[in-house]
C-alpha cells in the first residue's frame, strides 16, 4: 500500500471510578461541554485523520444524548480492559475497510486538552517510522518508589524517564498483534509493542496533555479550557 490512511481510535468504555464524578468521567461537563466532546473536537480538526472511531461500552446509554452532533464512527465494542476495548475498535475499523498497513492513533478520552498541532507533530514524526510512536513528556520531578504503607523505598533515577501520553500511533496489524499477545496486562499500546521487542519513537509533547483522572484534575482542565476559549484569536 503506497498511501496508508490515518484513523483515530478513542476507547471510552470506562466508568471513571477514580474521578469521584458519580458517572463515566467522559460525560462530565468541563467548560460547558462533556469532556469527550473536547477530545473529539481536537481530533476532528486534524485533516489527515480519515475518521475517528469512539469505542463505547455495550451498556452505554449516554453517548447520543451527550454528543448529539458527533458525525464520526461509534462502536459499542468496549471490554473490561483498555486492551479489550482497543481490540474491539480495531475489529470495527477492519469491518469498515481499514487494513494492516493503515495507521491507528489511539487516544485517551480523558486527555481532553489535546491540540490538533500535537497530533500533527506525532504523525510527522512517525508516518515513515518502521515501528510507530507516542506523545510523551520527559519526567521533571524526582521519582520515588513506595511501599504499601506509603513510605519511600527508593529514589528512582529520572534521567531517561518519560511519562507516556496519547495518541499512540502504530500500524493496525502491528498493534492488533501486540495487544492480542499481551492481553489485559497492556496498560497502553506502546507497552504491548515493546513486548514484541520493538522500540516505539518518543515524540515530545506538552504537559497540558494530561489525563483527567482525579477529582482535582477536573478543575484544572476547566481553567485551561476556559482560558483557551477566552483567548483572543490570531490577528491578521
Amino acid at each position: 500500500m503506497t498511501n496508508p490512511r490515518f484513523f483515530a481510535l478513542v476507547p471510552a468504555a470506562g466508568i471513571g471510578e477514580r474521578s469521584g464524578a458519580g458517572m463515566p468521567k467522559q460525560y462530565v461537563e468541563i467548560a460547558g461541554k462533556p469532556m469527550l466532546a473536547h477530545t473529539l473536537a481536537a481530533l476532528a480538526a486534524v485533516p489527515r485523520l480519515a475518521q475517528t472511531l469512539v469505542v463505547l461500552s455495550p451498556e452505554d446509554d449516554r453517548f447520543e444524548a451527550a454528543l448529539s452532533g458527533y458525525a464520526g464512527w461509534v462502536a459499542r465494542a468496549g471490554g473490561a480492559s483498555r486492551a479489550e476495548s482497543v481490540l474491539g475498535g480495531l475489529t470495527e475499523l477492519r469491518r469498515r475497510g481499514a487494513v494492516d498497513e493503515d495507521w491507528v492513533l489511539v487516544h485517551d478520552a480523558a486527555r481532553c486538552l489535546l491540540r490538533p498541532e500535537w497530533v500533527d507533530a506525532l504523525i510527522d514524526a512517525c508516518e515513515h517510522d518502521d515501528v510507530g510512536g507516542l506523545l510523551a513528556q520527559p519526567v521533571a520531578d524526582t521519582l520515588k518508589a513506595g511501599d504499601a504503607d506509603g513510605r519511600v523505598t527508593a529514589t528512582v533515577d529520572r534521567r531517561d524517564k518519560w511519562a507516556a501520553q496519547t495518541p499512540q500511533m502504530f500500524r493496525l496489524g502491528l498493534v492488533e498483534r501486540a495487544l492480542t499477545a499481551m492481553g489485559a496486562a497492556a496498560t497502553d499500546e506502546a507497552s504491548a509493542v515493546e513486548a514484541l521487542g520493538l522500540a516505539p519513537r518518543l515524540v515530545r509533547a506538552s504537559m497540558a496533555n494530561f489525563k483527567v483522572t482525579w477529582p482535582e484534575d477536573f478543575e484544572l482542565a476547566e481553567r485551561w479550557l476556559s482560558s483557551r476559549a477566552s483567548a483572543p484569536g490570531p490577528r491578521h
